[in-house]
């Protein structure tokens, strides 16, 4: 996991707030302090944020800013333990900005990767000794902005252990920062051939393709995140940072559980069955042995991508049916004017139940079935987030 924050295009930018009760003074470092951030020049802003925040402790966009660029000056330091410790007061003070109310992407992101951290706050890029400095002296170039020989020493690592994720990740990265972007994205996609699995090089990619304007493709990339790292909330908040950039919206894909329909409808005819199939379906796993039938090596019931899936298109096959047979109109406008059971119709039409579930209902049984489901099918999932979930730029 690199801690060396790459602060990404959809998100990065600090919006200052004015400071009420501040003096001119201490706004015009403030600017000065967030200039040079958005610059990229993180430590040369470093002395004046800490500055600005002894003044003001409860500005909680320098604390934030302040966190990030710690992060960056810990890759600088010479020895693990002070790195570690650097980093390790980036993490309290996103947790003081997070009490102060800010909520803000950077903010997020940066807290889920510090919390990921060991106790000590130090990283690790390999077990080999000599790639792990070569690493770490490649990310104190990469932070003080000596590009040259942040890819010498990647260079050096991926020479030492060439399936090293992070090392040809950085090389991308490191084209990507001088603008070289055909490199760059050469870079980008070796790192994905290494891992597919790993959001990290689509997320930098689509960034990437973002700065050229190519909204585009940075949504497709960002769709391959989202299948690599499902349940990684970066990969979502990356997602709605590119639909905000882009005047759209992240679609929120939930069908209601299909219940019975208490009102009496005598124009209609009876409904029942939908329910009916899906609750049948649900307790044949849960109490009918169903579960220990499919997942005999499983000691504990759990809810399952098989059960949900098979419930729901239970649900959706009689749905069908009575759609088919009834050629009321009031039948045909009542099923349109039913969100989740329109939804559900058009999920199963498409072959979508099983992406549906696995994205919206994931919840921790579910999601252990993620990868198997991936391994065959990760064409459908990219589809179904393009035709359901992210919407297309036209």
């Amino acid at each position: 996991m690199r801690l060396l924050i790459v602060l990404l295009i959809l998100c990065a930018s600090i919006h200052l707030v004015a400071q009420t009760g501040g003096d001119l003074s201490y706004q015009t470092k403030r600017q000065k302090a967030s200039e040079l951030f958005e610059q990229g020049k993180r430590l040369e802003a470093l002395p004046l944020l800490e500055e600005l925040v002894k003044t003001n402790p409860s500005d909680s966009t320098m604390l934030v800013v302040l966190a990030a660029c710690l992060v960056e000056h810990a890759a600088t330091l010479p020895d693990q333990e002070g790195g570690g410790k650097e980093r390790l007061r980036a993490r309290e003070l996103l947790d003081r900005a997070w009490d102060l109310g800010n909520h803000s992407t950077l903010a997020m992101n940066l807290t889920q990767l510090l919390k990921q951290l060991p106790e000590s706050g130090a990283i690790k890029f390999s077990d080999n000794p000599q790639v792990d400095q070569a690493m770490r002296a490649g990310e104190a170039a990469f932070s003080r902005r000596d590009f040259d020989e942040a890819f010498k020493n990647y260079s050096k690592a991926l020479e030492l252990e060439p399936g090293n994720y992070s090392a040809a990740l950085f090389i991308g990265n490191t084209y990507d920062k001088q603008n070289e972007f055909a490199k760059g994205a050469e870079w980008y996609e070796r790192a994905i051939q290494l891992d597919p699995n790993v959001e990290t090089a689509y997320r930098y990619y689509a960034d990437m393709l973002a700065k050229k304007g190519d909204m585009a493709e940075a949504r497709l990339m960002l769709i391959h995140a989202a299948v690599a790292e499902p349940y990684n909330r970066i990969v979502w908040r990356e997602l709605h940072a590119w639909a905000a950039l882009n005047h759209t919206r992240i679609t929120e894909v939930f069908v209601g559980v299909p219940a019975e329909h208490t009102e009496h409808r005598p124009e209609l005819p009876d409904t029942s069955a939908i329910s009916q199939a899906y609750r049948e379906v649900r307790v044949r796993w849960q109490t009918g042995g169903e579960f220990k039938s499919r997942f005999p090596e499983e000691k504990e019931y759990r809810h399952s991508l098989p059960e949900e899936s098979e419930a729901l298109a239970a649900a959706a096959k009689n749905l069908e049916k009575l759609n088919s047979a009834n050629s009321d109109k009031n039948f045909a406008e009542w099923i349109r004017s039913d969100q989740s059971l329109s939804l559900l119709l058009k999920l199963y039409q498409a072959g979508s139940i099983e992406p549906y579930v696995l994205f919206s209902l994931g919840d921790a049984g579910i999601a252990r079935d993620y990868e198997g489901f991936r391994a065959k099918n990760r064409s459908r999932l990219e589809e179904y987030l393009d035709k359901f979930v992210v919407p297309s730029l036209r």
